[in-house]
């Protein structure tokens, strides 16, 4: 039996934890609001049943006004009234068949990154896809993966390395400083970067993007700001790396350069632990929301015109800013120690989602794993440790989304790598490359990831070469 919206009768029985699926199910699927509920409940209304309790929290949604002058349920009466709820879940069913798709270099694809693409491809909200030649199965959206959609946001096909990106300065020093400064490139290398998931930089780090608003504006994001300043300017691990080479830029290239051989400083890296948080997150609150058959919900969607969906598209934003803002503090620490100053720099995200324009229609465009390719966009796609990395202007394709692949892609997993490489191996790919490794593991090896050479040759139509950057002295994690 429902409790009556003005008696407060004290059962003797203790109340259990309310859970966020309890709450989300009777209409409070709003982060703030459920964090308001939980705070009155456990404080004033120790002695009611779940049941009771839910019943009440029922009734405040359905009649906000008539609760306004209670002293505790009408703080929660105000919230509703103030902020319009997020809709309770609502379930969908995957079309029947996928929206069109194209494939770029199928021949160097596994099936199940396809599969991983059809399933994408017929969310209810998806409106084209595309599938880049370096892709490979992920989570949710494989790797390589490009998709648009209307109006709405899929936390987990941007991932969870939000904001994910490459990169270049370019510096007036020719390829032979590379030869006669690598003690002090090593140097600077070990005490400029850090690598893996924890820790930081000895040096404190400072940049504009600690003081955005937003830390303070959302609530989930506050406790998150001392982990970002502690990691501000450091990398993950994996395959992210920082290194020095030698870019030869080709004739009458988009940077206005002369066409010769310069020193250059290429990074890739993300949002580190601000943008994993901020993923997990919204992926949750997407899963909670939005019903799909079980093989697609991690392809849940937030509504744009959600609370929720403007909330993480804010949120998303920021960790791009901030991962932005970690590749600058990177270069700018290692150049100034070396002396260096850089003339043209290159940069872009590969996990990130855009709004832009596609058949005269608005749509928001998920590259996970994969470059932005506008007509005349200049982007950075790396092979490996040992292999070239390839500066390159987009050709703006309608059919590939205005994308192209954002990197060599895997062709073993990390496990496969380890299982087939040595150590000692590994060293011989280095020497006869004239790579200097600091860190890194034969999980990285280069032969763990496609023929860059064939990568780039699938989509000649998507882009165009601008320079070849390659690699000298890599740094990686050791882990």
């Amino acid at each position: 039996m429902p409790i009556k919206k003005h008696t407060w009768i004290k059962k003797q029985t203790q109340m259990g934890n309310l859970k966020t699926k309890q709450l989300t199910k009777i209409g409070y699927a709003n982060d703030q609001l459920r964090s308001l509920v939980t705070n009155i409940v456990s404080k004033n209304f120790k002695h009611f049943s779940n049941e009771e309790v839910l019943n009440l929290l029922t009734a405040i949604k359905n009649n906000p006004e008539s609760y306004l002058d209670n002293i505790h349920a009408g703080k929660i009466a105000e919230k509703i009234i103030g902020k319009v709820l997020d809709p309770v879940f609502k379930s969908y069913d995957l079309l029947k068949d996928s929206v069109p798709f194209k494939v770029y270099g199928a021949k160097d694809i596994e099936a199940n990154a396809i599969k991983q693409m059809e399933l994408a491809t017929k969310l209810p909200v998806s409106v084209q896809g595309a599938l880049m030649p370096d892709a490979h199965m992920g989570f949710g959206l494989p790797i390589g993966g490009v998709l648009a959609t209307m109006n709405s946001v899929i936390p987990y096909a941007v991932g969870m390395d939000i904001g994910c990106r490459m990169a270049l300065s370019i510096v007036d020093e020719t390829e032979a400083f590379l030869k006669r400064s690598e003690y002090q490139i090593r140097q600077a290398l070990k005490s400029f970067t850090h690598f893996g998931m924890e820790g930081g930089l000895d040096i404190r780090q400072e940049h504009q993007v600690l003081d955005s608003p937003l830390f303070q504006q959302l609530a989930f994001l506050k406790p998150l700001r001392g982990k970002a300043a502690r990691q501000l300017g450091s990398s993950g691990n994996g395959n992210h790396f920082v290194e020095f080479g030698e870019i030869e830029l080709a004739e009458n290239n988009a940077l206005g350069l002369p066409a010769k051989k310069y020193t250059a400083l290429l990074s890739h890296s993300g949002s580190r632990g601000l943008g994993a948080a901020i993923a997990k997150h919204y992926t949750q609150i997407a899963m909670n929301t939005c019903k799909l058959p079980r093989q697609a919900q991690q392809l849940a969607w937030l509504d744009l015109n959600s609370e929720a969906g403007q909330e993480y598209w804010l949120a998303m934003t920021l960790a791009g800013d901030y991962a932005k803002a970690c590749h600058e503090r990177i270069h700018s620490n290692l150049l100034k120690a070396l002396g260096l100053e850089s003339f043209a720099v290159v940069d872009n995200h590969h996990n990130f989602a855009w709004k832009e324009m596609l058949n005269g229609k608005e749509v928001i465009v998920h590259r996970k794993g994969a470059t932005p390719a506008n007509k005349g966009e200049l982007g950075i796609i790396p092979g490996s440790m040992t292999t070239p990395a390839y500066l390159v202007t987009g050709k703006g394709i309608d059919a590939a989304l205005n994308s192209a692949a954002h990197g060599a892609g895997r062709v073993m997993s990390r496990q496969k790598a380890k299982d087939n490489m040595t150590v000692s191996a590994m060293k011989k790919l280095l020497l006869n490359a004239g790579v200097t490794l600091i860190g890194g593991s034969v999980e990285e090896n280069s032969l763990a990831y496609k023929d860059i050479e064939r990568i780039i040759k699938a989509q000649s139509d998507l882009v165009d070469v601008q320079g070849k950057f390659t690699p000298r002295i890599v740094r990686m994690n050791k882990d």
